[in-house]
């Protein structure tokens, strides 16, 4: 039974529902908060709901078990990373294929105990970890363009493996799939503040050891930090899912303040390239970063729209989100152009495909997103359209990962 399912069941049962919040309190709030407006007036939920969203001053650090499972978790993550030098393992060969495996199957197991998945559902992550695992690792050895596309797209594989940890299921869960945008963006800014807090450490600890006349650089750097370095995005999960205000203040104030600066950035950007004499279409480097700048650029609409769905926003902010959606569409459009006049002049090649299928994908969800957010600035509509249209689209990026990891390299034999 779901959690919902068990909540509305148990509205009658004050114990129930404690056992409950206390069995897991981040989904236990989560469930309630999106199922309470169903139950108002029920002066049970009502105090629950007072509850739920009184904000205390303190950091929680869940519960022993969560802990204790949080360092064993940081200390696993920490020696595979280390497997080359423990293993004397060829680094150019394990670090490419496999880096995706340092962290993502560890926050798998995370989520999947924590939502207590059936055994059906771990058999079905198991089984597509292990198939990534065997099959990047059995690809030939030179580098070629096939193993670099599926290296990079195993890591959003694996990333899709662990959205299905946490959303707990394969079906039409906008709500869950939405939670899982909002946690990548929380745990962005959760992992880069923690990030800068391990380097101040490092640097006081490198230089205080060096004041007594020992170097430690090399031993630290090549063993502690690692260990660190992989310690951090399981201790950032760890902190968002038993405080998940702790950056929930953060997040909506960055994406507030960015949106629009990056709105006008790529205005600017777009008039200066006309000037600059650089053009995506002859430069195969600029095209390169015309495209990241493109991802960067969906990815913060993404990272805004999940916000909106959790709080309301002015009309002017959704009128800067319209218009950032439009200006990276004309981008996407330019970069597709190029792409096309590539392929017409030099013919397929892996990555010509994998931009042009990736393009393509991302052309059509900013048309869509862009058009239902149209609707709600112009004709009042509900901002639920926009995230559901995000939600609903998400498996078509996951259809194409699989192909260009497993697929690509047979089309193309290898090259």
């Amino acid at each position: 039974m779901k959690m919902k399912e068990e909540i509305t069941g148990n509205m009658k049962d004050p114990a129930a529902l404690e056992r409950m919040y206390r069995a897991n309190k981040a989904h236990f709030k989560r469930e309630f908060i999106a199922l309470y407006p169903t139950l108002k007036g029920n002066s049970l939920a009502d105090f629950w709901n007072e509850r739920l969203n009184y904000e205390s001053d303190e950091i929680s650090w869940g519960t022993g078990r969560e802990f204790i499972f949080v360092i064993i978790a940081a200390l696993v993550a920490g020696i595979i990373a280390k497997l080359p030098a423990i293993l004397a393992l060829d680094e150019e060969f394990f670090y490419p294929r496999n880096i995706g495996f340092i962290v993502f199957p560890i926050l798998t197991i995370y989520f999947a105990w924590k939502n207590k998945l059936s055994a059906g559902k771990l058999g079905l992550i198991a089984v597509a970890s292990l198939a990534g695992l065997i099959f990047i690792n059995s690809l030939p050895l030179p580098e070629t363009d096939t193993l670099i596309l599926s290296c990079i797209h195993l890591a959003l594989f694996l990333w899709a493996i662990l959205g299905f940890a946490f959303v707990g299921d394969i079906g039409n869960n906008e709500t869950r799939r939405l939670a899982y945008l909002k946690y990548n963006g929380d745990l962005v800014v959760i992992c880069a503040l923690l990030g800068i807090a391990g380097l101040l450490t490092s640097g006081i600890t490198v230089g205080l050891f060096s004041l007594i006349g020992l170097n430690i650089e090399k031993f630290y750097f090549q063993n502690i930090a690692v260990f660190g370095l992989a310690a951090i995005p399981v201790v950032g999960t760890y902190l968002t899912q038993t405080n998940p205000n702790l950056v929930g203040k953060v997040s909506p104030v960055i994406a507030k303040i960015f949106s629009p600066l990056v709105l006008v950035m790529l205005v600017i950007y777009l008039i200066a390239m006309g000037y600059s004499g650089k053009d995506p279409y002859n430069d195969r480097e600029f095209l390169m970063i015309f495209n990241a700048l493109l991802i960067g650029v969906m990815a913060l609409i993404f990272f805004s729209v999940a916000e909106t769905s959790k709080k309301g926003k002015s009309r002017w902010e959704i009128w800067v989100l319209f218009f950032l959606s439009v200006i990276t569409i004309v981008v996407n459009c330019i970069a597709l152009s190029a792409i096309l006049f590539r392929i017409a002049e030099m013919g397929f090649t892996p990555n010509r495909t994998a931009v042009l299928g990736a393009n393509l994908l991302i052309l059509i969800n900013l048309i869509l997103v862009s058009s239902r957010l149209f609707w709600v600035v112009a004709k009042g509509a509900s901002l639920n359209g926009v995230s559901r249209t995000m939600a609903l689209y998400l498996p078509v990026y996951v259809v194409w990962t699989i192909i260009v990891t497993f697929v690509f390299p047979l089309i193309f034999g290898f090259s």
